[in-house]
């Protein structure tokens, strides 16, 4: 299974969603800008850009709050990013408004995408203040975590948010 992404202005991402028909998955906006999701096997026309589904649980909801954590991945690196993340606890699901997670592979990219969603805000950011988010990311600056390994970041990641 793959997702398909656009990015764009209301006018434009609406084009796109009267393409998909039934299959969008999500239409989420970030002040002007609007996000849609479609997870399908294949699409008949262009997207922005697309990934493979590696993880995934939940359901993606329209009316909720997504986090797309955007991390860029040398050639190199990706075996060992994909295995931290086939071996992760899954506490995150565990945690009050966690709503949906998927882990995405590039297609046409470096840059790998940890999408979540949450029933809001508030959820997401109690979920950074938990105890869970502290044990899944405790290696995260130590020798034994992978962001101090050599080359297998090539950039910083960033983080996007939408409603």
């Amino acid at each position: 299974m793959k997702i398909f992404k656009w990015l764009g202005n209301e006018r434009d991402v609406l084009k796109v969603k009267q393409q998909s028909g039934n299959g969008v998955k999500a239409h989420l906006r970030n002040g002007e800008e609007h996000l849609l999701l479609l997870e399908a096997e294949s699409i008949p026309f262009e997207c922005d850009e697309s990934y493979e589904i590696l993880d995934r649980t939940g359901e993606l909801e329209p009316g909720r709050f997504a986090v797309l954590n955007n991390i860029p991945v040398s050639e190199e690196g990706r075996e060992l990013f994909e295995q931290r993340f086939q071996n992760r606890a899954g506490l995150i699901e565990q945690e009050p408004g966690f709503v949906a997670i998927r882990v995405l592979r590039p297609l046409d990219s470096d840059t790998y995408v940890i999408l979540t969603m949450w029933e809001n805000e508030e959820s997401f950011t109690g979920w950074q203040q938990s105890q869970a988010y502290s044990k899944a990311h405790a290696k995260r600056g130590t020798k034994e975590g992978i962001d101090k390994r050599p080359n297998i970041f090539p950039r910083a990641s960033f983080v996007t948010t939408y409603k």
